[in-house]
């Protein structure tokens, strides 16, 4: 037999053999049941992390480097009948990763939540699995994509906030995909300077992008306008791209990312003129007055009846904000960014609906209350905010029947997921940035069919720093050792039933938009403790059993000793474990400071 060699990988057992093709033997889980025998054979963990074990882990044995080889060909030699696959046992699935921007689960239906529908979106879960706790490492655009990327920290990749740049050079999972034959593409949103790399194809937005006409980078080449709709264009492109521009014969990983629905929430015409007629329910905690947690809650500048724009966010005409004495130079020039954008025929179609809206305000707002204001003002956000999502849904269906009509659907991975989570009025606020659960949260759907099955709930701590060991995991590619995360597989195909115990976060850009204070934490599957820093020195613990909405701090709480022991421990377990500080912390802090000193002219 031509040269076998061996390689244990981090949760499979390969034989390299014949022309140098890595063909699947067996799973390692198949390996511990029959030998009894742990998973810190095949992986040495980091030092300072229980691991997690696997369903068939009995007792640590001893094993030495030629067992393991034995091992191997006792599966060789009853698994291999030539030296030939077939080709559906070597066929590397295809991966189509998309994310959305600031989508919070709660505006996915297949959550439960009732404020929209999205079927087909919810269409990724029913025909496979749907994750309840994914969370995020970092709730904050650009260090969550640099996160998705690398599978390390942002205090590892570097890019901790939105303001520091990202290391393109550094390794990603694209990058590895393509040493392993793998063609690749990036369309849509990536919110990172630089040409991407690790893409055979990229087509991207520059920064935020805009909602209309909007301006795109082909392979790092001067920014081009394509007149549309940003939402109905990055899938366009991505269609185009998988139907015309790859190589057929070979895997492909497609990172198609949209824009929508970050603030400022502009719809596209078909949907804006229904969604502005809707009413939506609102949160308990829409009234929130911040009783019973910390300083940091109190401070954070984005509640909607106080925070938002009224001509940005809320798309009351500039002349009408004028009158009432509530126009802002921030709001202008957000309105002549995005509406200043459109052509004389989407400008008409906007005003048609849009005047209609500021002459009814004109009429309400001088005996509005603060309470009328926010009522108004959530309301608002939730017909632009929703509207946004249904493109996004749209898409993500055009997406599915294209897999499906071109015979790709059981052989294609399909993730959608967000940047980080998002309020939706909870506790009266916008935007992310904080690690309370509608922050921290992800929304996370995954369909592919070989090893998923249809209606699988998955209720365990995963992150988005798992995605890239994923990714590597399913297409047989060498995971570095640099890799923080874990690959979720064997953990949705339902093949092992023990996973982490708890997760780590950060969040560092502040002081900046939104005031959220610089705080780092550790969250199980029912509690969570919270440090916030550099101006205040704060702690926070809920009890997501007894407190879902998080409304009181019981860090003070003797009750909770124990449990605030046990927290303590294991956050600074999962410091040292992913190589954590507080010198990082003071580091990232002086060069933000830093940044963000004006530059003095020559």
């Amino acid at each position: 037999m031509l040269g076998i060699k061996s390689t244990i990988r981090q949760n499979k057992t390969y034989i390299q053999l014949c022309f140098g093709q890595k063909r699947h033997i067996t799973k390692k889980s198949n390996l511990l049941e029959r030998y009894k025998i742990t998973s810190n054979v095949f992986r040495k963990p980091k030092t300072g992390y229980p691991y997690f074990e696997t369903a068939t882990s009995i007792k640590t044995i001893a094993m030495n480097r030629s067992l393991i080889k034995s091992m191997t060909l006792i599966a060789l030699g009853k698994s291999l009948v030539s030296c030939a696959p077939k080709e559906q046992e070597v066929k590397q699935p295809n991966i189509i990763f998309i994310m959305s921007d600031d989508h919070a689960y709660q505006a996915i239906s297949a959550y439960g939540h009732g404020l929209n529908q999205t079927p087909n979106i919810d269409r990724i879960a029913n025909e496979g699995a749907i994750f309840s706790r994914a969370t995020v490492t970092n709730s904050i655009s650009a260090p969550s994509r640099a996160v998705l990327l690398t599978g390390k920290h942002s205090f590892v990749n570097g890019k901790v906030d939105n303001v520091q740049p990202f290391n393109w050079d550094q390794d990603n999972f694209t990058k590895l995909l393509q040493a392993n034959g793998y063609e690749t593409a990036m369309i849509g949103k990536i919110h990172m300077d630089g040409k991407p790399q690790g893409f055979d194809y990229s087509m991207v937005l520059p920064g935020q992008g805009k909602y209309y006409n909007p301006d795109f980078i082909k392979n790092g080449e001067k920014p081009e306008v394509i007149e549309g709709y940003v939402t109905e264009i990055i899938t366009d492109l991505a269609l185009d791209w998988m139907k015309n521009k790859r190589n057929p014969n070979k895997p492909f990983c497609l990172l198609y990312h949209h824009k929508a629905p970050h603030r400022e929430w502009l719809p596209a015409e078909k949907y804006y003129k229904e969604y502005t007629k809707m009413t939506f329910p609102k949160p308990e905690t829409l009234y929130d007055d911040y009783e019973g947690r910390g300083t940091a809650a109190k401070t954070a500048e984005m509640n909607i009846a106080k925070e938002m724009t009224w001509i940005g966010d809320i798309k009351i005409y500039p002349e009408t904000a004028e009158e009432f004495g509530i126009d802002t130079p921030w709001g202008r020039r957000l309105f002549d960014l995005n509406i200043g954008r459109m052509n004389e025929e989407q400008r008409a179609a906007w005003d048609s609906v849009y005047r209609p809206i500021d002459e009814d305000f004109k009429k309400l707002f001088p005996t509005m209350s603060e309470k009328d204001i926010m009522d108004y003002r959530y309301q608002r956000y939730m017909q632009d905010y929703l509207a946004t999502i249904a493109s996004v849904d749209d898409g993500v269906g055009q997406v599915l029947d294209f897999l499906d009509e071109a015979g790709l659907a059981e052989n294609t991975i399909v993730i959608y997921t967000s940047d980080q989570g998002f309020y939706l009025g909870e506790h009266g606020w916008f935007d992310k940035r904080f690690m309370y659960e509608e922050s921290f949260r992800m929304p996370l759907l995954m369909r592919y069919p070989k090893e998923i099955k249809a209606g699988t709930k998955i209720d365990d701590l995963v992150q988005n720093l798992d995605f890239a060991p994923t990714f590597l995991d399913y297409t047989n590619t060498e995971t570095p050792q640099e890799i923080q995360g874990e690959s979720f597989r064997d953990l949705v195909a339902g093949k092992i039933d023990k996973w982490r115990d708890a997760v780590y976060y950060t969040y560092y850009e502040y002081p900046s938009v939104h005031m959220v204070k610089r705080h780092y934490g550790v969250a199980t599957k029912r509690y969570k403790l919270m440090h916030f820093y550099y101006d205040i020195d704060e702690w926070e613990m809920y009890d997501l059993e007894t407190d879902p909405m998080e409304m009181r701090n019981i860090y003070d709480d003797e009750s909770y000793a124990d449990v605030r022991k046990d927290l303590h421990k294991r956050l600074d377990e999962l410091r040292t474990y992913y190589g954590d500080s507080d010198e990082n912390d003071q580091k990232y802090l002086n060069e933000y400071l830093e940044a963000l000193k004006p530059k003095k002219e020559n």
